[in-house]
C-alpha cells in the first residue's frame, strides 16, 4: 500500500511535467482537447488509487499509521521522507481526488475562458495545456499535505498549491482577478512564513521533525514557554488558511474571481489544509501550547461563526436600490451587491468557525465533529459552486439582485433540476438532519458544551451559545437565497429569455457530491468509526 501512496503523488506530477513536452499537436484546437483529456485521464487514475488505498486500509486499526514510507531525504537537517495515512487524513485524501476529478471532467466540456476584464484588454487566452499543468501540479501539492509526516515536508506541500492556484485565479478568473489572487498569494505566503518558525522552533528544539516522532513525545522535551511560542506561530499560519476571523479578509474576493473549478478546490480542499494541520500539529505535539490558546481560538471561531453568518444575511436581502443595482449588474456582468459566489464564501467563514471551534474544545466529541465538517463543507460547497457557477455561466451574472429582479429568479420553473440541486445544497449547509452538514455543527457545539479539563467551562458553553445563533442566522440568509433564486413567477421577464436546465456533464459532475452529502448524513458513523480512534490516539499522545 505505501506503493500506492506514492503513486499518488508521482502520477499528477508526471502529467503535469507532460503538459510541458510538445505532444499535444501543433492546432490549438486540438491540442486543448487532449490536454483536457489527459486531465481527466490522469486524475481519474488518482481517484482510482484511493479508492484502492481506503479498501486496503485496514478499518479494525484507524488509529494506526498505515502505508507508511520513511526513508531520510536530507541527514544534514533531519528531514525525512516520510508518508503515512490514518483515519484523520484518509477521508481528506479521498475527497482531495473526488474533487479534484470531478473539476477535471468539468473542465473538459467547460473550461474557464479567462476574463480578461480583470486583465490587459489584449491579454490572449490562455492555453488548456498550461491550465492541466497547473490544476495537476495543484493536486499533488493537495495530496501531499494530507500524506506527509514531517515538518519541512508539510511546509513544502503546503506551499505547493499557492503558485497553482494563484494563476488559475489571475489568468481564469473574471472581474477583479489580478487584486484577488494578489491579495490571495500574500496572505497566505505571509502566513506560511510564520508558520515556518514555529515548525523550525520545535525542530531546532526536539531535535527531529518527525511528526510521528514528535507527537509520539506528545510534547516532553519543550518547555511550556516553547510550546505557547510555537503553537501560536502555527495557529496564525494555518488560521490564515482555514479562514479564521479576522484573517479570512483574502476568501472573499478570492471565491468571487475565481473560475468555478478554483472556487470548488478552494472551498472543498486548500480550506482544509489549514484545520487538518491544527489537529495533525498543534494537538499532539504541543499540547501545553495548544491548552494556552484553546480559549482564544474558541472566542475567534465563535465571532467568525456570527461575523460570517450576518455577513451572509446582508449579501441575501433585498437592497433598498434593487433596480438600479440591477441594470448596473447587467451591464457589469457583476454583482455590486449580494453576488452568490461572495455569500458562499462568507458562508465558509461560518462553516470553518465549527470546525475551529470543535478543535479548540480539545475532546474527542468535539475534534471528531470538526473533522466531520470538514468533509461536510467539502461535499456540500463543493457542489454549492458548481450549481452557483452554472447560474452566473446561464445569466451572465451571480449578482442576487440582479437574478431575482421583482418576482424572483423562478429557477423551479425556469430549470427545474438546477433549482432543485440549488435548494438540496441549500438545505444542506443549513445543517438539516440526515444530511452531512448536521453532524458535524452538531458534535462542535457538544465539544464545547463540556470542554477538556483545564478550559473554562462558563467560556466555552457562550461560544456555544454563539454557535446555535450562527446557525438560526445561516437557516436565514439560505432559505432567503433560495426564495429569491428558485421560487418567483416563471412568466415574468427574467435577465435571459431562455435558461437551459441540468445538462448531461453537469449531472455527472455533480450528482457524487449530492450522493455522498446524503450518505454521509444518514450513515455518519462512516467517518466517525475512522476518525475516533485516530483523534483519541493523538489526543493521548500518539
Amino acid at each position: 500500500m505505501n506503493a500506492v501512496l506514492i503513486a499518488l503523488l508521482v502520477l499528477p506530477l508526471l502529467g503535469a511535467a507532460l503538459t510541458l513536452a510538445p505532444v499535444f499537436g501543433a492546432d490549438r484546437a486540438v491540442a486543448d482537447r487532449r490536454a483536457l483529456r489527459l486531465n481527466t485521464v490522469v486524475t481519474g487514475a488518482v481517484l482510482l488509487l484511493t479508492v484502492v488505498l481506503a479498501a486496503g486500509f485496514d478499518h479494525d486499526e484507524p488509529a494506526r499509521m498505515q502505508a507508511t514510507t520513511d526513508v531520510s531525504w536530507i541527514p544534514a537537517l533531519h528531514v525525512r521522507f516520510h508518508l503515512g495515512v490514518d483515519g484523520v487524513s484518509l477521508p481528506l485524501i479521498v475527497l482531495t481526488a473526488l474533487l479534484t476529478f470531478l473539476c477535471a471532467l468539468y473542465s473538459e466540456k467547460r473550461l474557464p475562458n479567462g476574463d480578461a476584464r480583470g486583465g490587459a484588454p489584449d491579454e490572449p487566452r490562455p492555453s488548456a495545456q498550461a491550465f492541466v499543468g497547473l490544476f495537476l501540479l495543484l493536486e499533488v501539492g493537495m495530496l501531499a499535505t494530507f500524506a506527509v509526516l514531517d515538518l519541512l515536508l508539510f511546509f513544502l506541500a503546503f506551499e505547493i498549491v499557492l503558485i497553482p492556484m494563484y494563476f488559475l485565479i489571475a489568468r481564469w478568473g473574471s472581474g477583479a482577478k489580478a487584486p484577488a489572487a494578489n491579495r490571495f498569494i500574500l496572505y497566505t505566503l505571509l502566513g506560511s512564513a510564520v508558520m515556518l518558525l514555529g515548525f523550525l522552533l520545535i525542530g531546532s528544539k526536539a531535535g527531529t521533525f518527525d511528526m510521528q516522532a514528535l507527537a509520539a513525545a506528545h510534547g516532553s522535551g519543550l518547555s511550556h514557554t516553547t510550546q505557547v511560542i510555537a503553537a501560536l506561530a502555527i495557529l496564525v499560519g494555518l488560521a490564515v488558511k482555514a479562514p479564521a476571523w479576522p484573517l479570512h479578509s483574502w476568501l472573499p474576493d478570492a471565491h468571487t474571481a475565481a473560475p468555478t473549478v478554483g472556487s470548488v478546490l478552494l472551498a472543498g480542499v486548500l480550506l482544509k489544509m489549514g484545520t487538518y494541520g491544527l489537529v495533525r500539529v498543534l494537538l499532539p505535539i504541543v499540547p501545553g501550547g495548544t491548552t494556552t490558546l484553546a480559549p482564544y481560538l474558541g472566542a475567534f471561531a465563535a465571532v467568525g461563526i456570527v461575523y460570517g453568518s450576518l455577513a451572509c444575511l446582508a449579501l441575501a436581502l433585498p437592497s433598498p436600490t434593487t433596480t438600479l443595482l440591477s441594470k448596473r449588474s447587467a451591464a457589469s456582468g457583476s454583482g455590486s451587491k449580494g453576488d452568490l459566489k461572495r455569500l458562499i464564501a462568507y458562508s465558509s467563514v461560518g462553516h470553518m468557525g465549527f470546525v475551529l471551534l470543535g478543535i479548540a474544545s480539545l475532546t474527542p466529541v468535539g475534534v471528531n465533529g470538526a473533522l466531520f465538517a470538514n468533509i461536510a463543507h467539502g461535499l456540500i460547497t463543493g457542489l454549492l459552486f458548481f450549481v452557483v457557477g452554472a447560474v452566473k455561466d446561464r445569466y451572465g451574472t451571480a449578482d442576487l439582485d440582479t437574478l431575482s429582479g421583482a418576482t424572483g429568479a423562478a429557477l423551479y420553473g425556469r430549470a427545474p433540476r438546477l433549482g432543485a440541486l440549488l435548494a438540496f445544497a441549500a438545505v444542506a449547509s443549513l445543517g438539516l438532519p440526515g444530511l452531512a452538514g448536521f453532524w458535524g455543527e452538531l458534535l462542535a457545539m457538544f465539544g464545547a458544551f463540556d470542554p477538556a479539563e483545564g478550559l473554562s467551562r462558563p467560556a466555552f458553553v457562550t461560544y456555544m451559545v454563539l454557535a446555535g445563533l450562527g446557525t438560526l442566522l445561516t437557516a436565514a440568509y439560505l432559505l432567503i437565497v433560495v426564495k429569491r433564486v428558485c421560487m418567483g413567477d416563471p412568466e415574468q421577464p427574467a435577465p435571459v429569455a431562455e435558461v437551459a436546465d441540468l445538462r448531461p456533464y453537469e449531472a455527472v459532475s455533480w450528482m457524487p457530491l449530492a450522493a455522498l452529502t446524503l450518505l454521509a448524513g444518514l450513515w455518519p458513523a462512516l467517518l466517525l468509526g475512522l476518525s475516533n480512534p485516530a483523534v483519541k490516539h493523538l489526543l493521548g499522545g500518539g
